[in-house]
């Protein structure tokens, strides 16, 4: 069995050990960075979700696997660039990085033109860092209504990526609380480092790389 399948299959198992709904839970393996021999053998083994971080490395691996697998949903993590969103657009299933206004007006604009329409979380500077992207949750809810009421986006839920200190338990706390605010069902958190702690706090996608493919050279 490759290794990448027993890394996914222990994941699997631990995650079903932990939860008593573990199909509530949808885990994207990230794949940025590894080849299509990487992430073919997830796939045959049945892995349906996979992430990447940039628009040109995923046009360059993926149009042709989902010709091949029709039903894969491949989600665009990483930050998205309003100049490359007619090319994320009609490739990618989700987004889970929508950050500023203009970015969704040129999200809705796009699909508008292909009548596509993605599924999108909206990112949160949950600790209001001034290095990071995102949505400032004060003003996350006049956000939110922009995007669905005058640009008629398919919000699902809320993302983000916390600082790395001793205090995650307590942003990912505080993102549970925000999506409920909204009315939202999906929270986009919790990586190789730190699932465990996102569902605890009600994830419903987890983004894992390395503990499925392994270090990144």
């Amino acid at each position: 069995m490759h290794k990448n399948i027993d890394n996914l299959v222990l994941l699997e198992t631990e995650l079903k050990s932990k939860l008593p709904d573990f199909n509530k839970v949808k885990i994207i393996a990230v794949s940025k960075t590894f080849p299509p021999d990487d992430i073919l053998p997830l796939i045959n083994h049945g892995q349906i979700d996979f992430g990447e971080n940039k628009v040109q490395e995923a046009i360059e691996k993926w149009p042709n696997i989902k010709k091949d697998f029709p039903n894969l949903r491949l989600h665009m993590i990483g930050k998205l660039q309003s100049n490359k969103v007619k090319f994320a657009i009609p490739l990618f299933d989700y987004i889970h990085s929508l950050d500023n206004i203009k970015l969704a007006k040129k999200i809705s604009d796009e699909q508008n033109k292909i009548n596509k329409k993605l599924k999108i979380f909206i990112q949160v500077n949950i600790a209001n860092e001034v290095q990071k992207s995102g949505i400032k949750p004060g003003e996350l809810n006049s956000f939110y209504q922009t995007c669905v009421s005058e640009l008629n986006l398919d919000i699902i839920g809320l993302m983000c990526i916390p600082p790395n200190d001793n205090n995650t338990n307590i942003y990912f706390s505080e993102m549970n609380k925000l999506k409920s605010t909204i009315n939202l069902k999906d929270l986009s958190m919790g990586m190789s480092q730190d699932y465990l702690k996102a569902i605890e706090n009600g994830a419903t996608y987890i983004r894992i790389g390395s503990k499925i493919f392994g270090p990144r050279a």
